[in-house]
């Protein structure tokens, strides 16, 4: 199966996915909002469209399927914001629509389990701006599926640049526990929820691990052949407001639905496997 997909906001997300769709045979526009990114959305293989600027009503013409990646703002969610009533006048056309949610929807749980079914209780206002564009989303009509992604690592985006520049932290806060993500499982996890379509579902997109910060810290030190950074605690830590706000909630994500209903197995189950296979391209 091929389509013609419309990717705003096409990040390091979306361009893990542009890769694998690009190599199926698949047309694809990325949006970025500055040209800075137009490069990126190039070599991923989509179609560079500078958004806002650009007009895409054209490229909504086209388009199967849409995925979202842009973070909501203070005023709502920016694609529906400009697009909604043009998004809307097309919800038949589209096959499959994706948005890129997060697992902070969830708020603090005291390191216990969540599930696609836990209520929605963000604990910071960047959740909660997700639960708004998320029921924002889903009052459109569409054949919308939400993906709440755990925190994202990869190639360029993990902690072996933060030791080597001496940036590193280990803040240690008692029960403190995060869920990780590798972005080439979010890819496949997108692709095959592209290819078995359920309209309406919601997915946790996690690997079978959930850690403490410090831990992740300490292993990329130790395959690095660097000194593991200090534990410092997180009551006594020079820490932004911004910073702190991520020690905010502590959870384990089960992402059993990904496996049993998409049949997803995944590439690194666990923050060690990932790092690993990082270290070669770090």
């Amino acid at each position: 199966m091929t389509g013609v997909l419309l990717s705003f906001g096409h990040g390091y997300s979306a361009q893990a996915l542009s890769q694998v769709l690009a190599a199926q045979g698949w047309q694809i526009f990325g949006t970025s909002r500055s040209k800075d990114g137009l490069p990126g959305v190039t070599a991923s293989g989509a179609q560079p469209v500078l958004w806002p600027g650009d007009p895409v009503e054209a490229l909504l013409d086209q388009a199967t399927h849409l995925l979202i990646s842009i973070a909501p703002n203070e005023n709502g969610d920016p694609v529906l914001n400009a697009l909604s009533d043009q998004i809307a006048a097309k919800r038949d056309q589209f096959k499959w629509v994706g948005y890129l949610s997060t697992t902070g929807v969830y708020g603090d749980h005291g390191g216990g389990w969540v599930d696609e079914a836990t209520a929605l209780n963000p604990a910071t206002k960047r959740g909660q701006m997700r639960v708004e564009a998320e029921h924002a989303w889903q009052a459109m009509g569409l054949p919308l599926h939400i993906f709440r992604l755990a925190g994202i690592y990869g190639p360029e985006r993990g902690p072996f640049s933060k030791l080597r520049q001496g940036t590193a932290r280990r803040i240690l806060k008692e029960n403190q526990v995060f869920s990780r993500i590798h972005v080439e499982d979010i890819a496949q996890v997108l692709a095959a929820s592209i290819a078995k379509p359920n309209a309406g579902s919601v997915y946790n997109v996690c690997d079978d691990l959930a850690a403490p910060p410090e831990d992740v810290i300490a292993y990329a030190a130790e395959l690095l052949g660097m000194p593991v950074p200090i534990t410092e605690d997180f009551e006594l830590a020079d820490m932004t407001q911004m910073a702190r706000s991520f020690y905010s909630e502590s959870k384990k994500v089960s992402n059993t639905k990904i496996k049993e209903e998409l049949g997803v197995i995944l590439k690194y189950p666990d923050y060690k496997s990932g790092l690993e296979a990082l270290l070669p391209k770090s």
